[in-house]
């Protein structure tokens, strides 16, 4: 019996289930715009987010995107100006899974709250994009599905429409998007008209032959303002400000989805862009005059020491998450720090392990607020004193989000952190600079201990200033935190296939 053969379109079906889903929500939402029935809203969303995830799951088991694998498919180009390999699924499995918790937690949490449909709607049309931007491939795709991403990442900021903080986070967030927008696409142009190409492998060819070596200060501006580009979407300095703003207006669910699912599609085509289109060696330098890593050995330091130190100052516990993201974004800009000619696939490796695992851990702990705010408890650490003796599997499991994002041992990002430093001094070999990189690592990891214990204290030490009333335990909130701190416990004794996942996508883009 011949084995089932899928068209080439078909391996694209982790982002085509996310967006099928959302058009079905905009169907009902168009035909029953006043339906009461959350329930099957709900249902829905979560049921295409889980769908993607378990297609993404099934391609990276059967070896899509994996040439050395036993029947192994190599990259597919399942559409001109993308493909599908092991980085595009290893990161939409990322997003799928960000997806899932928060489109659970959210039942709950919008409990009271209109516009049901159009919220399911956003987060999942959002996905979609983020999902695509997995596998985009083109200049021209990354940017569409960039905008796909991020302009419902605009309204669902602003979704609480009676909220002045929520409206005026969104609309922060939009203006400085769009001018991220803008500068992204004005470094397209340059690089388009440096190399006469939006195809990255296509712009690699033109710097190798030493073609582009005639427009090397038109491409080197280019290639910096695509970093901006992409500095606005996963949070690092300087297009930092907008996070912590548009994260404490936010719904905490949407909080968790832009800082954990956003941040990862930033950084996947982040890696497959300075991997795939500018290729280290002598001919990158004699077009550019300069090495891209040095711009990212920077970057790297000062977004991980700038979001600790502001977290450290913080006594609002979701502007400290927010500010947190932002170091945690620095962290994985090590995964470009750390490249060589050479090679380079256990520091980018270690990134992509680090952003999985973080996907656990920062959601949980955003969702752990979003429970807070259901409770009614306020913004401040002192306001969470005590609730321990109320919510004893809650508090535990946002004290496992906060000591493995701290990078504490035995939970998931102790794991992640600690081959990122052993990245960063493997890459020191060649590159001096990376023992400041390594340095910086341990020098915030430690900062970062300081903030996230205090928590821990006020949840767990702490003694209440008032007497609290029997606290609500909401099914979905609950359930999505429990499963993000089981994942964030467990992942640790069974990171070997993750590790062997995110190594081999490294491996197979590096070379």
């Amino acid at each position: 019996m011949e084995p089932l053969q899928l068209p080439e379109w078909a391996a694209l079906a982790p982002a085509l289930l996310l967006v099928g889903t959302a058009l079905v929500l905009f169907v009902f939402d168009s035909i029953s715009p006043h339906s009461t029935n959350r329930s099957l809203i709900a249902a829905t969303a979560a049921g295409g987010s889980l769908a993607s995830l378990a297609v993404a799951a099934w391609f990276t088991v059967a070896g899509v995107g994996t040439p050395t694998a036993a029947g192994g498919l190599g990259e597919i180009d399942p559409i001109h100006g993308f493909v599908v390999d092991q980085l595009a699924l290893f990161f939409m499995i990322i997003v799928a899974i960000v997806t899932a918790l928060v489109v659970v937690a959210s039942y709950d949490y919008l409990v009271d709250h209109a516009y049901q449909a159009e919220y399911y709607s956003l987060i999942i049309l959002a996905a979609s994009g983020m999902s695509l931007l997995a596998a985009a491939d083109s200049l021209v795709t990354i940017f569409i599905a960039l905008e796909l991403a991020s302009l419902p990442s605009y309204a669902l900021v602003a979704i609480l429409k009676d909220n002045r903080g929520s409206v005026e986070a969104g609309l922060k967030y939009f203006l400085i998007g769009a001018l991220s927008s803008a500068i992204f696409v004005y470094g397209i142009s340059l690089v388009y008209g440096a190399t006469g190409y939006l195809e990255l492998s296509a712009i690699a060819n033109v710097i190798l032959e030493g073609e582009a070596a005639d427009y090397g200060g038109l491409l080197g501006l280019g290639i910096l303002l695509l970093i901006g580009g992409f500095a606005f979407k996963t949070a690092s300095v300087p297009f930092h400000f907008w996070a912590p703003e548009a994260y404490e207006g936010a719904p905490a669910p949407v909080s968790a989805f832009l800082s954990s699912a956003s941040k990862a599609a930033g950084f996947v085509v982040l890696f497959r862009v300075f991997t795939e289109a500018f290729p280290l060696g002598e001919e990158m330098r004699v077009a550019i005059g300069f090495d891209w890593t040095i711009a990212f050995i920077i970057l790297a330091i000062v977004t991980m020491t700038l979001g600790n130190f502001a977290a450290a100052t913080q006594n609002n516990v979701k502007r400290m998450l927010a500010y947190s993201s932002i170091g945690h974004a620095g962290y994985a800009l090590i995964g470009l720090a750390g490249l060589t000619v050479d090679g380079g696939e256990l520091v980018m490796g270690a990134a992509m392990m680090h952003l999985l695992v973080y996907g656990f851990m920062n959601t949980g702990a955003f969702l752990f607020v979003a429970l807070a705010e259901h409770w009614g408890v306020g913004r401040t650490f002192e306001d969470y004193n005590g609730l321990s003796a109320r919510a004893p599997v809650a508090c535990g499991a946002m004290a496992v989000f906060m000591f493995s994002l701290a990078g504490i041992p035995p939970f998931g990002g102790f794991f992640s952190k600690f081959f990122l430093f052993m990245g960063s001094l493997e890459a020191a070999a060649t590159n001096t600079a990376m023992l400041a990189v390594a340095a910086a690592l341990v020098v915030n990891s430690a900062l970062s201990l300081f903030y996230y214990s205090r928590l821990v204290k006020a949840l767990w030490i702490e003694e209440p200033a008032t007497t609290r009333d029997r606290l609500a335990k909401p099914t979905g909130l609950y359930a999505a935190i429990v499963v993000a701190a089981v994942m964030t416990v467990v992942i640790l004794p069974g990171f070997g296939p993750v590790v062997d996942a995110a190594l081999e996508a490294a491996t197979a883009l590096l070379n």
